[in-house]
């Protein structure tokens, strides 16, 4: 497939270097965009008609599976492939759960990433095996928080960082009232009553800490 614009989204730029080799193989003529933290991804899928995600949950300004959830609520109809250190079943199962089309760990050879590359690109979905099995409190999870306007995302992320409203007002520069506005919108759509709820549902997201301090997929 020729053509097709690929966005890279990982804040280590010896890893974005790996899966560009890996696009370049499955895809030839991609273009290839790259972010490394949550606004650079919030901007690159908005200004350019983006055909595949590679998306690292671990980035500047998202919060685990924020960043998917993002992507499947505002541009549903990309597929996002996760590429992640944190190769546990059940990360995977969510990750599946939330929307991606594929889930590739850090460790994999870059070949099998290609291969997954080239699979997500052809309609298929790329998963390893894995249990649990699904739950549909994710994906009704999924669902609510996809229904959120990018601002509304925006603040229920500050929110579970702990910001309070004028602190939220100052960074995204709206008043108070517009920030309210919000929050009432944001508990009437993921369907809870306080500021408290809506914390422990972004926190919800995360997913286990894992550092990289070198990567060198094997060709």
């Amino acid at each position: 497939m020729s053509e097709a614009c690929v966005l890279i989204a990982d804040d280590h730029p010896l890893f974005r270097a790996a899966l560009k080799q890996a696009v370049d193989q499955a895809l030839s003529g991609a273009v290839i965009r790259e972010a490394d933290d949550m606004a650079g991804l919030e901007s690159a899928v908005a200004d350019a008609d983006i055909d595949l995600v590679l998306l690292d949950l671990k980035m500047p300004g998202a919060r685990g599976f924020s960043s998917l959830l993002y992507l499947r609520g505002q541009h549903p109809s990309v597929p996002v492939i996760v590429v992640s250190a944190a190769d546990d079943p059940s990360t995977m199962r969510r990750a599946k759960d939330f929307g991606a089309s594929g889930f590739v760990p850090k460790s994999t050879p870059l070949a099998a990433i290609r291969d997954a590359i080239a699979q997500v690109m052809a309609g298929a979905l790329a998963f390893p095996p894995m249990d649990p099995p699904a739950t549909q409190d994710d994906a009704d999870l999924a669902s609510r928080i996809g229904s959120l306007t990018p601002q509304q995302f925006r603040v229920l992320m500050m929110v579970a960082d702990g910001l309070l409203n004028k602190q939220i007002a100052y960074e995204l520069e709206v008043s108070e009232a517009t920030v309210k506005a919000h929050m009432t919108a944001i508990m009437r759509k993921l369907r809870i009553y306080s500021r408290t709820q809506a914390a422990l549902i972004a926190q919800s997201l995360d997913v286990a800490e894992i550092r990289i301090e070198g990567v060198s997929p094997e060709g």
